[in-house]
């Protein structure tokens, strides 16, 4: 169990050269990678499963604690992301498929990434573990709606139907996981241990299945995609930053924002996104699980090297 443990935390720890690699083969040999697509959702599922195992009463304890700190993250995430992607449709002209996939990554929760990068950064891991289990346990209710809000001009939406899909594929998991934790506690300790692994085969997974399925479609708008992911999510670091700073925040709690308001869960948006609209619509977030996961490691490494002074 202890070489699981260990081949694990190796590659969660090359985390993004994996998503990359796997991105790379699936654009070139997509017929390898295609019949993945039929696992999108269970994939999620077994993600969300594995935040639900890692949760304990002590990470909501935060919400009690510090509870302003909490509102402003998940406030921050819910607003300045979603508000982005909706201006960066009309500012690059997307095509209706594309803009509504850019809004869709928008509005998803923080993901579990977000607490990887923030412990890199040396900031405060209770508070991002705190904003992250908030904003997903909103999400059913507040991502259907900013979608429906923002991008129904583009395509026809239903929120009722995204409410239900988010409550099947994050939150039963999740409460799966907490139940699965609560009951057995120590006995799944090593079982906890090997979850960066299956993590990231899931999310691999996931986006070689999205950029095998739009292969063509990556060929001719993957750059122009591209660009508006890298610009949403460095404003959404920049912003995050920004917002906590004007909340009078101490340095660990800026980093902590940056990188909860930056990084999405893509894996959430791709799911929705072939569930509700097309294959089109999920490209965003697939190449955005491939760009977070580059930017989030280099963002983490500034960070860390600013210490943790005022």
């Amino acid at each position: 169990m202890q070489a699981i443990a260990r081949l694990s935390r190796f590659v969660g720890n090359t985390f993004a050269i994996w998503v990359l690699l796997f991105a790379i083969l699936a654009f070139y040999f997509p017929d390898h990678y295609r019949w993945l697509g039929a696992y999108i959702v269970p994939l999620l599922g077994i993600i969300m499963f594995g935040m639900g195992l890692t949760l304990s009463r002590q990470d909501f304890a935060e919400v009690f604690v510090r509870p302003g700190r909490v509102a402003v993250g998940v406030l921050g995430q819910f607003l300045i992301m979603p508000v982005l992607a909706w201006s960066l449709a009309y500012a690059f002209s997307l095509p209706p498929e594309l803009a509504i996939g850019v809004i869709l990554v928008g509005c998803c929760p923080g993901g579990t990434s977000s607490n990887v990068m923030t412990f890199l950064a040396r900031g405060d891991l209770a508070l991002s573990v705190a904003i992250t289990s908030v904003s997903t346990l909103l999400a059913p209710i507040v991502t259907p709606a900013l979608i429906y809000m923002l991008a129904s001009q583009w395509l026809e939406v239903s929120a009722s139907a995204m409410f239900w899909s988010i409550v099947q594929v994050v939150i039963l998991p999740i409460a799966l996981g907490v139940i699965v934790q609560s009951l057995l506690g120590e006995k799944i300790k090593a079982g906890v241990a090997a979850l960066p692994l299956v993590s990231v085969v899931a999310i691999v997974a996931i986006v070689a299945a999205v950029v095998a399925g739009n292969q063509a479609k990556i060929a001719t708008s993957g750059l122009l995609v591209f660009s508006v992911v890298v610009v949403h999510n460095t404003l959404g670091y920049i912003l995050g930053y920004v917002l906590a700073r004007l909340s009078g925040m101490p340095l660990p709690q800026r980093k902590t924002l940056a990188i909860e308001v930056g990084m999405q869960n893509s894996g959430l948006g791709v799911a929705l996104a072939s569930a509700h609209f097309s294959p089109l619509a999920a490209v965003p977030s697939a190449i955005f699980s491939v760009w977070h996961n580059i930017s989030g490691p280099l963002v983490a490494t500034i960070f860390r090297r600013m210490g943790n002074g005022k």
